[in-house]
């Protein structure tokens, strides 16, 4: 494996799951899905190793054999944990909720459940994917003006939604996998420049989020690969 893949961080938080090694999250610092992620192994207490994966460093070190055997889609985050290596940020939440209930992060109502994976899957199928690095780079020049409508389009539909389904976060008062959707995607609109004036709930919701200690240790300025100059 190479050097990169083969330097693994500690990250540091209380382990309630023992029965297999610790997990290893494979992650980039500005990933919004990496990020949505490290929030949720935060907000359950589970410790973990991370194995950072630089998506621009020699042309993309998540393009390498070495990741096609972690990940054949050569994207990240990939969790290794209980002895099996899962891609997609979704397929890890959920699967950490199904395994690791507590603190839970979707609602037992079946109605209420839906609603908070319908935001999570208006953010992580609806915007992410229209503007990630891949996309951009198909893009070339334009990129920011793609970028910014893509965002600046859900994040129109997005509102109208919190409007209806936020208390202090996006579905009620408790944190919720929709909650760990908006924050990376809010970071993302900040980096292309999105005017968030027009998202007013939007706003509120996200500021609430970063107030709160699992997102603020796993926001990418903290994260072991983050570079000196973007160090909190």
């Amino acid at each position: 494996m190479c050097a990169a893949l083969a330097k693994v961080f500690a990250v540091t938080a209380p382990r309630r799951w023992k029965a297999f090694a610790a997990p290893v999250l494979y992650s980039y610092f500005r990933s919004s899905c990496s990020w949505r992620v490290r929030i949720a192994l935060a907000l359950k207490g589970i410790a973990y190793d991370q194995a950072p994966v630089n998506l621009v460093k020699d042309g993309g070190q998540q393009l390498s054999p070495d990741f096609f055997s972690v990940n054949p889609m050569q994207q990240v985050p990939a969790l290794k944990i209980d002895g099996v290596i899962l891609s997609q940020s979704l397929a890890i939440i959920e699967y950490l909720e199904e395994t690791r209930p507590n603190p839970r992060i979707l609602p037992q109502d079946p109605k209420k459940r839906a609603q908070v994976r319908m935001i999570s899957d208006v953010i992580a199928s609806g915007i992410q994917p229209l503007q990630n690095l891949t996309i951009l780079q198909q893009v070339g020049e334009k990129k920011l003006e793609w970028a910014q409508h893509c965002i600046s389009r859900g994040f129109k539909a997005l509102e109208q939604i919190l409007q209806e389904t936020s208390g202090r976060y996006c579905f009620g008062d408790e944190v919720s996998m929709a909650d760990l959707c908006l924050v990376p995607q809010v970071y993302n609109a900040e980096r292309y420049k999105v005017d968030l004036a027009p998202y007013p709930t939007l706003r509120r919701i996200n500021k609430a989020l970063l107030e709160l200690e699992e997102f603020q240790t796993s926001h990418p300025s903290r994260q072991p690969d983050t570079p000196p100059e973007l160090r909190a």
